[in-house]
């Protein structure tokens, strides 16, 4: 079922003339709508950027214990820092993940980021998230293009998002155990960019459909959409759950979600005749914590 999740190329959003944006907003639309999952190229980013990205994540991980929990979100708190295995549970009928990671959320109100003391990888890390903006801009001139909005809709909900970078490593599965690498979810926000090591895990379950493999393919990224698009869309947009398998090998991912300004009043597009709004108007913020209390309300965790 590769063909479902189809592969789209961004760079027009950016560059092309109206006809060729408005072929690719259409070509999003259509995807966010079906499977709420697409690739990306035409991204802008070098493969050796990802390698340094990867490279750069790998040296954190590996660290000794006591420097990742010095900059442990249970320190550090609004959802920025170490966060240890099995703290997260995405899925609460499952086992707590087996995943440690590293959130970065510059935007997020309260507080600042913690920073590993490691040469060069704030900077480095900064520099990608700064990318990662742009990319989900010009997604959002496609998604509103597509719902039938001007294309600078979006512009003045995304001053400062509360977007956050996360890396992310996977432990290689341990016979005796059954947690998942992730459990099904729904991601939260708007759009979720995703960048994977090469060791893939990552499977999706479109609506009426039963799990199904998310292929590694080189040189692109996978998108998904969150509830948060979703909601602001009206339900025309889908929100596709999706879940990390335990992975045979160690597996790191870098994941950028892209969450609206704390203030943004996320309002549900209603444009065509007769149809109304199946949600209240939110604020980026409030919506924002109440999903990160259902996700780290087990282990009382500061957020």
């Amino acid at each position: 079922m590769t063909h479902d999740i189809p592969v789209i190329d961004i760079a027009p959003l950016r560059q092309g003339n109206g006809a060729e944006r408005e072929a690719v907003a259409s070509a999003i639309g259509r995807a966010c709508r079906e499977t709420g999952f697409f690739y990306i190229t035409g991204h802008g980013v070098s493969p050796d950027t990802i390698a340094k990205l990867f490279e750069a994540s790998h040296t954190f991980f590996t660290q000794p214990a006591a420097a990742k929990e010095a900059v442990a979100m249970s320190r550090v708190g609004q959802n920025r820092g170490y966060v240890g295995l099995g703290v997260e549970r995405l899925d609460t009928t499952s086992l707590p993940d087996r995943k440690e990671a590293f959130n970065i959320s510059p935007n997020q109100p309260g507080g600042q980021d913690a920073w590993p003391a490691l040469p060069g990888w704030q900077d480095l890390m900064m520099a990608y998230f700064a990318t990662c903006l742009d990319i989900g801009a010009a997604l959002h001139r496609g998604f509103a293009r597509d719902l039938g909005m001007d294309e600078d809709f979006f512009a003045d909900k995304f001053r400062h998002p509360m977007a956050t970078l996360r890396l992310l490593r996977y432990p290689p599965a341990q016979p005796a155990s059954t947690a998942p690498g992730a459990g099904a979810h729904t991601d939260y926000g708007n759009v979720t960019i995703l960048a994977v090591n090469g060791v893939s895990g990552l499977q999706v379950r479109p609506r009426g459909s039963d799990w199904t493999d998310a292929p590694l393919i080189p040189g692109t990224f996978i998108c998904n959409i969150g509830d948060c698009l979703m909601r602001w869309s009206n339900d025309v947009y889908v929100s596709t759950p999706h879940r990390v398998l335990r992975p045979a090998g160690e597996r790191y991912s870098i994941a950028f979600f892209l969450d609206p300004d704390a203030d943004a009043l996320v309002e549900p597009i209603v444009t065509r005749s007769g149809e109304h709004a199946h949600y209240p108007p939110v604020t980026g913020h409030d919506y924002l914590q109440e999903r990160l209390q259902a996700t780290y309300g087990h282990k009382n965790q500061r957020h």
